[in-house]
């Protein structure tokens, strides 16, 4: 068990709020318009195969689509994308949906299911000298309205948005303590302005953080905790589907789960949660999850220990999971190097060459795999 600020700070995966800042201001640059296409399906062995394809700060419509197509190439007919608030919203009522447009349009004629991702808060809705990642209160009722024009405008072509990012974190929650009552009145205020917009959209909630930090903690509450803290509060009422994140680190995704234990299948623990409170009947999606291949970094493990649990993981959901709808795997690509441990979490580089995994899981998805 390990109980520091780092390891909290690398399971929170979606960071870097100084660099999305900045790429704000980028993509308000316009870019030529790329053709669609003709309308693609996905060809796979398993169906429930996913990725997190992170386009947010994608500038370039092409690379945009070729990403997309690689997606639909390796197999895998779910993605999960973000779509900041922040990009889109920029001034209260003055929408730029672009590079949104493009995403969702280049998905759709990918033949490829959209998981979005909404959060990222605009200076307009919070105090002065906070974070993009901090929403107090009085400006729930306008990340809900933000929400239901998202769900209105994509109709058919989004049916899945997931509010919020691991909420049991003090930094995806705006440095301020985390508190699952308060999560639990943000999704009791957007869901049914969302549902209004869009009766047919699944709402997702949770997409906690595993981390197994203590009572008291200044960095966030335990996952297990937290949900369980959620359902105290109500939020069976305001969620469709719960969202998943499960990173493997070091163990393979058939170490049984453990409360004291990070691993692949501490995703059973939560459901055995969402079942004791009567959420049986719900599907939940792993949203985030995965291993990483980092020569040098405590938590990864070899390339072709990756590759293998990567492949036993899609397994598993597919026949041993069937409260699971889909799992997407953390990354696909990024649009730039991190010159980090992230950038050995990707199937593909940024130049779009494939990598050892994706290839391998190209040939599961075909059926074609040892």
């Amino acid at each position: 068990m390990l109980r520091d600020r780092p390891r909290l700070v690398l399971v929170s995966i979606i960071g870097g709020v100084g660099l999305a800042i900045l790429s704000f201001w980028a993509l308000r640059i316009d870019t030529p318009d790329v053709a669609l296409g003709p309308q693609q399906h996905v060809a796979t062995s398993n169906l429930k195969m996913g990725i997190h394809t992170r386009l947010t700060d994608e500038v370039e419509q092409w690379k945009i689509k070729q990403s997309l197509a690689m997606v639909r190439e390796m197999g895998a007919p779910w993605i999960v994308e973000y779509f900041p608030w922040a990009y889109i919203e920029h001034q209260p009522g003055h929408y730029n949906w672009t590079h949104a447009d493009q995403v969702v349009e280049h998905a759709a004629r990918q033949g490829l299911t959209i998981i979005a991702r909404l959060g990222f808060v605009p200076e307009w809705a919070r105090p002065a000298e906070t974070t993009p990642l901090y929403l107090d209160k009085e400006h729930f009722a306008d990340f809900g309205r933000f929400a239901a024009l998202f769900a209105e405008r994509y109709a058919g072509k989004v049916d899945f948005l997931i509010l919020w990012n691991e909420p049991n974190l003090a930094m995806e929650w705006g440095y301020a303590a985390p508190d699952a009552a308060k999560y639990t009145e943000l999704l009791r205020t957007a869901y049914p302005l969302i549902k209004a917009a869009n009766p047919a959209v699944q709402i997702l909630a949770g997409a906690l953080a595993p981390t197994l930090e203590p009572e008291g903690s200044e960095f966030g509450v335990n996952d297990l905790i937290f949900l369980q803290e959620m359902y105290d509060a109500g939020a069976g009422d305001y969620f469709d589907i719960l969202a998943i994140h499960a990173y493997g680190w070091h163990f393979d995704p058939d170490s049984p789960p453990h409360p004291e234990v990070i691993n692949f299948r501490r995703s059973e623990l939560l459901r055995e949660i969402m079942v004791r409170n009567g959420d049986g009947h719900k599907q939940a999606i792993i949203t985030e999850g995965g291993w990483n291949d980092h020569p040098r970094w405590t938590r990864a493990v070899r390339p072709a220990h990756r590759i293998g649990y990567t492949l036993r993981a899609y397994e598993i959901a597919q026949r041993e999971w069937d409260w699971l709808s889909a799992l997407c795997l953390w990354v696909f690509r990024f649009p730039w190097e991190q010159n980090s441990y992230q950038d050995y979490y990707t199937f593909v580089s940024t130049d779009f060459e494939p990598k050892p995994i994706y290839e391998e899981v190209q040939r599961y998805a075909r059926g074609t795999a040892p």
